[in-house]
Formats: C-alpha cells, structure tokens, sequence
C-alpha cells in the first residue's frame, strides 16, 4: 500500500525547499503526495491561515512534509503539531562534513516536550500593563518524553542523556518534570545526568561533543536547538520530527526567509534530513539512509547553497542529490 503524505509548502522558502524534496523523494520511493495550503498567503485569500481541508488533509494522511510558515506561524504550527497528535519533536543537530561548523564535532538530539510548558496558549491580561503567562507541566507528559527519549537514545547507541530543566527556580512545574524524567531513567536503570537549562547552554557552546540526547521541556527544547544550529553551521541544516502515536509532521527548523524568498538559493537539506526522518516513520530505513548520505555527500563535496559559502542555486543543490542518488 502507497502512503500518503500531506504536503504544505507554506510561506516564502517553504515554496522552494518542498517541492526540492518532492523532487528528491519522487527519485528514491513511491509515496502519494497530496498538496494542502497554510500560511499568511492563504490567510490574506481566505481568511484564516489554516483552513479546514488542510486539517482534513494533514489527518487522513499517514505523515506530513511542512516547509515554513511567516506571520501566522503560531496559527499554523501549533495547531498542525496537535492534529497529528504530536508529544515529542525530536531535533538532531549534527555538524557535517565539508560545511564550516563552528563545532566540527556536534552530534546530539533535543527531544523537546511538544504539548505544554508555556506553549499551552493560556495568556491573559488582567489589567492594562499586566499580562499573565500559564505555564502548564504534568506527570503524564513529562514521563511520556522522558520514556521516549531513553526509548531513542537506546535504540540508536547515545551512550549520554541529559534532562534540561530549572528546576533550581521554577521549582514545582520543572520540579515535576525532572522528578518523572528521573523516575523513567530509574526504572530502565539508564545512566543520565541532570543540567540547569542555563547552564547547558554555556556547555554547548565549549563542549558540545560530551552531550548525545538531550530530554527538554519545550521553551528549553526550542531554544537549545536553535543554539545548536549555530555549532554545526545554521539553521539550514536542522530537520525536525513532531511525532504523535499514529502520525507525524515533519519540517525544517529554519523559518520562511522572506529575505531570500523567491530568488532560488534557499538551502534545501534541513527539508530533505526531515524527510530522511519522516521516511524513518513510514518504516523505509534503508531509503531513508540512501537519502542521508546523497545530502551529507553533497554537502561535502558541493555545490552548496550562499548560507554555506558557495553560490549554488536551490535547483543545482537538488539535482546534485539526485545525481548523488
């Protein structure tokens, strides 16, 4: 059976990178694409960002491939995450060879909780110049990714796990979520350590190499991913996984670019090692693989898009990927 996957290229480069990876997937294995819209460009011609055959699309489907959303992105994101029922984006941040890494050596994973923290969307004002923020932890959701997260590190041989956490000032919502992760770590007997979400920043920075998986609240998981980007040469070389039960939304961790939207020389790899992931889902490991290494190999030897320092179009890097296929 054929599955399906719902394609939404969104706003600015997403236009470009998707379709780049359509491309490379349609050289590699026989998957259903089905298109679906979302973003500012479809608020402005409809009047909301995700309109409801989209949802439709992205629930029937058995993965999505999403490219970048702009102004809406909270109106798209978030809501698209829930629909596939998503608990854990999982974000690898892995310095290649052949681009300038800031830090050569890089290979770990976030594995952010992606349903709560202060991304439950509970905001309110109580009077003019007083805003709230609701940040919501629950045992439940702290030890299904925690559960997931040594699951991972097992499976794919990272001998370290960190938990992130501030639980040394937010003391009875990160208190929770470190107290579930150490009770997970504890009944599978797996060696961890803990660090202060600040202060692992520090260490990223110094020693990113001591770090493999590391299990994160949501802001934590967002904000320490995008710092990685920086050690292994930007964000157009981070994929994401947003994973549910039964289904999953797969996207670049770069936004839409509107700076160099439209002018064909969008780097398309962050795209592609999200579909590497997304064809992981859908149990086709070896294409999967195949896939990987016709992108780390043009990565190393070119041609590679300006954010790396060449002068590659998008269409040039694609069709190097293919040939390296």
């Amino acid at each position: 059976m054929t599955e399906t996957v719902a394609v939404i290229p969104g706003d600015g480069i997403g236009q470009e990178v998707v379709p780049a990876t359509t491309d490379v997937l349609d050289h590699l294995v026989d998957l259903e694409f089905v298109e679906a819209e979302a973003g500012d460009h479809v608020k402005e011609e409809r009047g909301v960002a995700l309109p409801e055959d989209t949802k439709q699309i992205v629930t029937d489907a058995d993965a999505t491939l999403f490219g970048a959303a702009g102004e809406t992105a909270a109106d798209v994101i978030l809501p698209l995450r829930s629909l596939v029922g998503s608990f854990a984006n999982v974000r690898p941040a892995r310095a290649y060879p052949g681009t300038d890494a800031l830090q050569p050596e890089t290979d770990l994973v976030f594995i952010r909780e992606n349903t709560e923290g202060v991304y439950s969307g509970i905001e309110s004002e109580i009077t003019d110049g007083v805003t709230t923020l609701t940040r919501v932890i629950t045992e439940d959701a702290s030890r299904k990714i925690a559960e997931f997260g040594f699951e991972y590190a097992a499976d794919r041989g990272y001998n370290s796990i960190s938990i992130a956490h501030k639980a040394n000032v937010m003391r009875t919502t990160d208190g929770q979520f470190l107290e579930a992760a150490e009770t997970v770590a504890d009944e599978k007997g797996a060696a961890y350590d803990t660090v202060l979400m600040d202060a692992l920043a520090m260490h990223l920075i110094m020693h990113p190499e001591e770090f493999g998986v590391v299990i994160c609240p949501n802001l934590a998981g967002d904000v320490l991913s995008d710092l990685a980007a920086g050690l292994v040469g930007g964000l157009g070389l981070l994929p994401s996984a947003n994973l549910g039960d039964d289904n999953a939304l797969f996207e670049p961790v770069h936004g839409s670019a509107p700076d160099i939207a439209g002018e064909n020389i969008a780097n398309p790899a962050a795209t592609m090692f999200s579909a590497a992931m997304m064809l992981d889902h859908l149990d086709y490991p070896e294409k999967a693989d195949q896939l990987r290494t016709a992108v780390e190999s043009t990565l190393a030897s070119g041609p590679v898009t300006p954010d790396l320092g060449g002068d590659a179009t998008t269409s040039e890097f694609t069709s190097a990927v293919i040939e390296e296929l």
